[in-house]
């Protein structure tokens, strides 16, 4: 849940990327850090093991002012593709105001992109996440490598989903941008219900969307 503190004037917003093992996640996040502008970025946390891209996760603290003075900032993760490190998973997912399901396009990984997807379902809810209206955005990622998911089959398989679901090749960062906006999208939309200040500061959905480094549509 965001947290604001009116005192400081400061909305800090926590946003998760989530998916199986080597999916792309941590490349989502290299990249977007790549793609925003030196003063909306700090610095990135990056922890590396052998069986696994990042063990805990990555942090990209990023942010912007409203035109009122409120520091809107707002802070990546990633969690731990392996099953072993669920508790990890529910740790970085708890109090979470918005996520990216970053799925792996290939063939092989259809499997274990839905055993991710059913645990990013049953975590949130143990963790307190209302998922009919939690902010999520599904990401197929890789789709420069052969042997993929035609966009015809993905369309099929969420045809009665309720989220967004778009295409994206991380390591070339193409998608990555579209990705975030499509979660600051309704990110927004949900602050916006929640404090209902939002416009007060001089932040409409479109300013909002820009000012955190996404792209309108």
């Amino acid at each position: 849940m965001a947290q604001l503190d009116e005192r400081a004037q400061r909305l800090t917003v926590k946003l998760v990327y989530y998916g199986p093992a080597l999916s792309g996640k941590t490349s989502n996040l290299i990249r977007l850090h790549d793609l925003l502008t030196a003063d909306r970025v700090g610095d990135m946390m990056l922890l590396e093991t052998e069986g696994d891209r990042t063990l805990f996760f990555d942090l990209l603290p990023l942010g912007f002012t409203a035109p009122s003075g409120l520091l809107v900032t707002f802070k990546l993760f990633t969690v731990p593709g392996q099953v072993a490190h669920n508790g990890t998973r529910k740790a970085v997912l708890s109090r979470a105001d918005g996520a990216v399901f970053v799925a792996d396009s290939q063939y092989n990984q259809a499997v274990n992109n839905g055993a991710s997807f059913d645990n990013l379902m049953a975590n949130a809810a143990t963790v307190g996440i209302d998922v009919a209206s939690f902010p999520l955005v599904v990401q197929y990622n890789k789709r420069d490598l052969p042997d993929i998911l035609s966009e015809e089959d993905l369309a099929h398989r969420w045809s009665k989903a309720p989220w967004p679901v778009l295409l994206a090749s991380a390591l070339q960062g193409d998608g990555v941008r579209e990705t975030f906006s499509a979660l600051l999208k309704q990110v927004y939309a949900r602050l916006d219900l929640q404090f209902a200040l939002l416009a007060e500061h001089g932040l409409a959905q479109e300013a909002f969307i820009t000012a955190a480094g996404g792209e309108l549509a």
